[in-house]
């Protein structure tokens, strides 16, 4: 006697293993979606409030860089002097250069490749703050050459202070002991002189006034590049667009899985309802 297939209508309904594990790897997909949109648009609004910052950053340093000379801070207030209080603040000093103690760090400005002519100025007090006279090009990095220009005794000097810059240049580290300068490093230089009492900034000299249309006298000050890259909305828009594209990609796959299970739902029900071919 040929065995009976099982009644469709008495069969207990069962989810397949495969239908299982498509459906633990549904959810999986699910959970990676959500942790991508979430993290990318984390990034994005963090991007905003980035450009926020870097606004307002810029119009500090206008306004500072605009605004009457100051005292710049001495040695009661060296530390409390930091960037984010002080960079590009216009200040105004006073006291005696120390010619013999200037150090040439690496430079290109507008005028070309040269060097800054980082000298020490002492104030009555004793202390030191070095002062960035200017730009000189390579032909005229030797005193003899700009001696002219040193002023001798009692001087005020007004610029821009700056914060130290104890990393190095792009790539480069400053080697004192074969007088090759790539950054601004008052401590480094303040050592490789002999200098005590070295305040924490330097000051980027403001231009000497000159005749119009006759050559730069060497040290050319105010030369000083104030630049804030502000790339923050672009990469907001970036990171946005991915969280949009995670969400997009997500509503098609579920548009799509739910076509199919409607598919696989009519194709079992068509199933359970056709006759057995086999029964006697």
């Amino acid at each position: 006697m040929t065995p009976q297939p099982p009644d469709p209508s008495t069969r207990t309904l069962e989810t397949p293993p495969a239908r299982q594990r498509s459906a633990a790897a549904r959810v999986a997909l699910a959970v990676c979606a959500a942790l991508a949109f979430a993290g990318f648009f984390a990034l994005g609004t963090w991007q905003v409030e980035r450009r926020a910052w870097k606004l307002d950053l810029i119009a500090r340093v206008e306004q500072r860089v605009h605004a009457a000379p100051a005292d710049a801070p001495g040695p009661g207030r060296w530390a409390q002097v930091s960037a984010a209080a002080d960079e590009y603040r216009r200040v105004r000093l006073a006291g005696t250069f120390l010619h013999d103690k200037e150090t040439l760090v690496q430079a290109t400005t507008r005028l070309g490749a040269g060097f800054w002519v980082l000298a020490p100025l002492r104030a009555a007090d004793g202390s030191i703050v070095l002062v960035n006279r200017g730009f000189v090009p390579p032909e005229a990095r030797e005193r003899p050459a700009r001696r002219a220009t040193e002023a001798q005794g009692e001087t005020t000097v007004t610029g821009l202070l700056r914060i130290t810059e104890p990393t190095g240049g792009f790539l480069r580290k400053n080697e004192p002991a074969q007088e090759r300068w790539f950054s601004r490093d008052v401590q480094a230089i303040a050592a490789a002189r002999g200098l005590d009492r070295v305040a924490p900034y330097f000051v980027d000299a403001d231009a000497a006034p000159s005749a119009s249309g006759t050559a730069p006298a060497w040290p050319a000050g105010g030369l000083t590049v104030i630049a804030f890259p502000n790339s923050h909305l672009v990469y907001a828009l970036t990171w946005y667009g991915l969280a949009l594209m995670v969400l997009a990609a997500a509503g098609y796959a579920w548009r799509e899985e739910r076509r199919r299970r409607s598919s696989e739902n009519a194709a079992d029900a068509q199933a359970s309802r056709r006759p057995d071919a086999h029964r006697d």
